[in-house]
């Protein structure tokens, strides 16, 4: 972690942060475009991974204050409270972040929601932060982008259709491009931090549209949002995520 990384998260842990003091030397993050795997294969205490770039590096798609609140904020208390949720539920310590998420309905009844709204949280932040690093390809290449031309025709077509799902998700969700176990794309919405792996699915591409992922800079155009960051996509972490 870098020095300005270190800083943040640390100054986080004044407020009830979880941070990476947690962390063994086994599960160092390396790069905000493989971080996504690093958090799903996270057990309790579960640990905020750093934001791995500057809070302006998005900018003009992400402004460094939404970006530094929606991280330092709002990913940070969903890793707290997921962890006060299973400070008291030793069977399930030792069951990583991917196994809580896809076994959900397996979860006794008193920590199922927690799970899902707060380990979603976890997750899904995680994938979206990747997507958001700069510097990586601005468009598929490989395996995934076959995968993309095979089942929307176009690249274009497949930004279309996330940006629709966005928009067409009613209140605070999230807009979904997924792939199935037989490697088969599509897209879709999921409400609050619902996330598709609780569907046996592998998210490849994830756009948080909760307000507070956008509100400071676009207000009530969700639509300017969704195409300032469905053009600012790092295609490599969705590269990675598609593998």
């Amino acid at each position: 972690m870098d020095r300005r990384g270190f800083l943040r998260t640390s100054a986080g842990a004044a407020v009830g942060m979880t941070v990476l003091s947690g962390l063994d030397a086994g599960t160092a993050f390396a790069s905000p475009t493989t971080v996504a795997d690093d958090v799903l294969s996270q057990k309790y205490p579960f640990v905020l991974p750093p934001l791995g770039y500057a809070e302006n590096a998005v900018e003009p798609a992400v402004d460094a204050q939404t970006m530094s609140i929606h991280h330092d904020k709002h990913h940070a208390t969903y890793v707290t409270n997921l962890n006060k949720a299973l400070e008291t539920q030793s069977a399930l310590q030792g069951k990583t972040l991917r196994e809580l998420l896809s076994g959900l309905a397996t979860l006794p009844d008193g920590v199922r929601n927690a799970v899902r709204n707060n380990g979603g949280g976890h997750a899904n932040h995680a994938l979206y932060w990747g997507l958001l690093a700069p510097n990586g390809a601005k468009a598929p290449s490989g395996a995934l982008a076959a995968a993309i031309m095979r089942d929307f025709g176009s690249v274009a077509a497949c930004t279309a259709a996330l940006k629709a799902a966005g928009l067409g998700q009613f209140g605070s969700g999230w807009s979904w491009l997924v792939r199935d176990g037989g490697g088969k794309l599509s897209v879709r919405g999921s409400a609050n931090q619902d996330t598709p792996l609780t569907d046996g699915q592998r998210p490849v591409v994830g756009v948080d549209v909760w307000e507070h992922a956008y509100y400071l800079k676009y207000q009530n155009r969700r639509t300017d949002y969704l195409d300032a960051v469905l053009g600012a996509l790092n295609w490599d972490a969705a590269g990675a995520a598609y593998a």
